[in-house]
């Protein structure tokens, strides 16, 4: 069997993802210690596949049978057309943000970050991997730095072991954002950091995986049972537009092979829109209209209260 992706004393802090007692390490598989649950979980390539299938969109067989799940069902050769071409994306902001996080990070005991969604490198995280702080990239698909494979909603860690979390780009993926954030609240240390970047005027993308959208108050409420250190608009209006043009010459047909034409053909024609965000990204008007917001905070014993809430908005409409 291959040799296991996460850290050997990782693996007492492994929890079942169905009633959350310890697991035991079998020879190819992880045991729930419990006699009435009982659930055994597959390791497929040094990866753990904790999957609650009775409550996930995923199934364990799933990943045993090695079906293509979220990401895994991308063209490689549409995106490799694409990468070609500059991108009417554009994350500035993310950069800045990690090295606040990762500043606080190397002040912590463990250095041990859970990143969700990290089969592949979140956009500005680069700089900051390094053997410096301990990164458990997890996900529901197999990808080159998965190391655990879970369903967010039941995150298969006991109470208290990490220092941070990253969660960029996943919020709007999930079922039920708010039990995924009472996870991520759960198995996050005292005074805890999390890192969190979802979408608000972005059109569906990763097809039937994609649930919900946030603006900038919802996300903070998302995020109420943590103290803020910050947060705010992350890709602008600019990229917005940028985004809505391209989605209006697709819906002008139902082939898949043209909307992915149009997709390359939009990158070439709208992608200049987003460079207007360096300069929109500081107004209040971001607010009422960003393609995307992020919020970085500690863990906290209390909770924003809604009456708290409404009175940090910072937009233009009245």
């Amino acid at each position: 069997m291959p040799s296991l992706k996460i850290k050997m004393d990782l693996l007492q802090s492994l929890r079942c993802p169905v009633c959350y007692a310890a697991l035991v390490e079998g020879n190819e598989y992880f045991l729930c210690s419990t006699s009435d649950c009982g659930k055994q979980y597959p390791i497929i390539d040094g990866v753990p596949v904790l999957i609650n299938d009775s409550e996930s969109i995923f199934s364990i067989n799933d990943y045993v049978n090695k079906r293509p799940t979220t990401m895994g069902y991308s063209d490689s050769l549409s995106a490799r057309i694409k990468s070609l071409f500059p991108s009417i994306s554009h994350n500035f902001i993310a950069v800045n943000n990690y090295a606040v996080f990762f500043d606080k990070i190397k002040n912590t005991p463990s250095r041990r970050v859970l990143i969700i969604g990290g089969s592949i490198m979140g956009e500005g995280l680069k700089p900051f991997y390094s053997d410096d702080v301990e990164f458990i990239d997890s996900d529901v698909t197999f990808g080159k730095n998965t190391k655990i494979i879970f369903d967010a909603h039941n995150i298969p860690f006991a109470d208290c072991t990490f220092d941070g979390v990253i969660i960029q780009a996943v919020l709007e993926h999930v079922a039920d954002p708010f039990q995924c954030v009472g996870e991520i609240h759960r198995v996050l240390k005292t005074k805890g950091l999390v890192y969190s970047e979802t979408p608000f005027m972005q059109q569906v993308h990763m097809g039937k995986y994609d649930f919900m959208r946030f603006t900038y108050l919802g996300h903070r409420r998302l995020f109420r049972k943590f103290d803020e250190l910050s947060s705010g608009p992350l890709c602008g209006p600019g990229m917005a537009l940028a985004w809505s043009l391209t989605y209006f010459l697709q819906s002008f047909t139902n082939s898949k092979t043209t909307t992915k034409i149009i997709g390359v053909v939009s990158q070439i024609l709208f992608f200049w829109l987003k460079y207007f965000d360096y300069y929109l990204i500081k107004k209040n008007g971001a607010y009422d209209s960003a393609s995307a917001y992020y919020f970085l905070g500690t863990k906290s014993r209390c909770s924003l209260t809604d009456r708290e809430l409404i009175q940090l908005y910072k937009g233009n409409i009245s």
